[in-house]
């Protein structure tokens, strides 16, 4: 058989397999313990949107509302102390999140080899999203953020750390490490 028959006869034989796997009546999914999957109607408010969407809208506004100031509390895993405490003004940030994508599929030159999402003014192509917060990336090694006095800060999150960003102070039994300390009078 001759290269071009053998192709021929593969290509008809992938044809004629599609058609009849096609044909089959598809199977509902169901668990090893034969659970089915079911469909559950969630309600939605009068806006049309539900509790989740609700909750990651409200953060966001929050996150980017002018003026705003959040507590930060590093807590101790194993001992429940307040290691660190500090005044965040507007929003924590991780490390790894950007202004721009990590990662380009295709150049400026236009030859497209795979769907993406055009990014940048040179018109580089992505295959990462833009996230609701209008950035790309991803959450932690380390978390930053400006105190209300305007400082900047750096924290490397390790084993035993507990974060706790409120927008409102908590009440904690003591402090280690208090970055908002207000300078006293001599």
């Amino acid at each position: 058989m001759s290269m071009k028959s053998t192709f021929l006869f593969l290509l008809a034989l992938m044809c004629i397999m599609c058609i009849f796997n096609g044909c089959s009546e598809p199977h509902e999914p169901v668990s090893s313990s034969g659970v089915k999957p079911t469909q559950v109607e969630v309600p939605v408010n009068a806006e049309g949107i539900t509790v989740e969407q609700q909750n990651i809208r409200d953060r966001l506004l929050m996150d980017n509302e002018v003026g705003s100031i959040k507590h930060l509390y590093v807590i101790s895993a194993y001992s429940g102390q307040t290691i660190i405490y500090s005044t965040v003004r507007g929003k924590v940030t991780s490390s790894g999140k950007r202004l721009s994508p990590t990662s380009i599929v295709v150049g400026a030159s236009g030859e497209y080899r795979r769907p993406g999402f055009s990014a940048g003014p040179e018109k580089m192509v992505t295959d990462e999203v833009v996230q609701d917060d209008g950035t790309y990336g991803s959450s932690i090694p380390y978390l930053y953020w400006w105190d209300t006095k305007g400082v900047y800060h750096q924290h490397y999150v390790s084993g035993g750390q507990i974060i706790h960003v409120s927008n409102e102070p908590v009440s904690v039994k003591g402090v280690v490490i208090n970055m908002a300390i207000e300078e006293t009078a001599e």
